[in-house]
């Protein structure tokens, strides 16, 4: 009987979820992935990607359950696209993963973000701050953890690595055409720091937080860094120099016309709402997550552009070589 370890991933095609499904598998993991599509869902993954895929639907309780059977971690990876119906869909949905987590003993793994933190919590938030958010989806998000703190009393086990900004939020920030970057917004002050994660970082340390699983308390959470760039022009710089455009063309978001379409138009209302990340400070502070894995994984900021847009469809030059190799951080190398 083999003895592999077993991963169900909720959301395997979405933006952690993909790159969890590859750091699981490069640690050994056999990977389950649940989709109303099954077919359309192993395409958009890719056919060489070893995953058994489960038809089914994660706000189905049965069929999560069912998926779930004989895993010993389940990685909660799916949201309503472009923010859509997070009342309504985000709580039943890992209610379900719960229900399946109790059902089998496994450890349910979350990536969790910086909503649950009021605008004033500043760069260095740690795993014990108080949570006090000041929209509704960060209240969403603080119950989502509340319930998962008592699923942990009751038979589940459960791993929230925190992270700021995805690096796929580069789609939203510049404008493409043609397969080359045409322009990037500018979302807040270009003098105020901002926290960016490289999903590959955050999902190979997310790995090696399980396969220390025997180190772990029923309920954990890590703050993962990554990117801490201030000023936050960093970024600018940081595709300019990728793309070869050093005069590429910056502007300021169009929050006006954000503002005007927010009562009509469900993603500007909720890009709205969370405005507030891209005006303040706010980034997460990894002492615990260095200390327990002795470093944080961490692609240099050009490699990590460079894929991202990548990824966007955008052309770029080619990557530099051995300079630019994946380095570990740990607690010297400041960020």
């Amino acid at each position: 009987m083999s003895t592999q370890k077993t991963a169900l991933v909720l959301g395997a095609t979405g933006n952690y979820g993909s790159h969890a499904v590859q750091a699981l598998l490069k640690h050994g993991w056999r990977v389950r992935a649940l989709a109303r599509n099954p077919a359309a869902a192993a395409a958009k993954a890719g056919q060489r990607t070893p995953i058994e895929w489960i038809k089914g639907d994660a706000m189905n309780e049965a069929d999560v359950a069912g998926a779930a059977r004989g895993a010993s971690v389940i990685v909660h990876a799916v949201n309503p696209p472009a923010y859509k119906n997070w009342p309504g869909l985000v709580l039943p949905m890992i209610r379900s993963t719960i229900a399946a987590a109790k059902a089998e003993g496994a450890r349910i793994v979350v990536p969790g973000n910086v909503y649950n933190y009021a605008p004033d919590a500043g760069p260095a938030i740690g795993e014990a701050a108080p949570q006090a958010p000041v929209t509704r989806k960060g209240k969403i998000r603080v119950e989502m953890e509340e319930l998962l703190r008592a699923a942990s009393a009751d038979g589940a086990k459960v791993l929230i690595v925190r992270a700021g900004d995805f690096f796929s939020g580069l789609g939203w920030l510049t404008t493409r055409s043609k397969g080359r970057v045409r322009a990037m917004y500018r979302a807040g002050p270009a003098d105020v720091g901002h926290l960016w994660a490289y999903l590959p970082d955050m999902a190979e340390a997310t790995a090696q937080l399980l396969d220390r699983e025997a180190d772990l308390a029923a309920f954990e959470v890590f703050n993962f860094r990554g990117h801490w760039l201030e000023p936050s022009e960093a970024m600018v710089a940081a595709v300019r120099r990728v793309t070869g455009q050093a005069k590429l063309p910056v502007h300021g978001f169009p929050w006006l016309l954000v503002y005007a379409l927010a009562p009509f138009v469900e993603l500007f209302r909720e890009l709205a709402e969370m405005r507030y990340l891209q005006q303040k400070p706010i980034g997460l502070d990894n002492e615990k997550l260095v200390a327990f894995l002795g470093a944080e994984p961490h692609t240099p900021l050009d490699t990590a552009v460079r894929a991202a847009l990548e990824e966007l469809g955008v052309s770029v030059d080619p990557a530099p070589a051995a300079s630019e190799a994946w380095p570990l951080r740990g607690a010297a190398t400041a960020h």
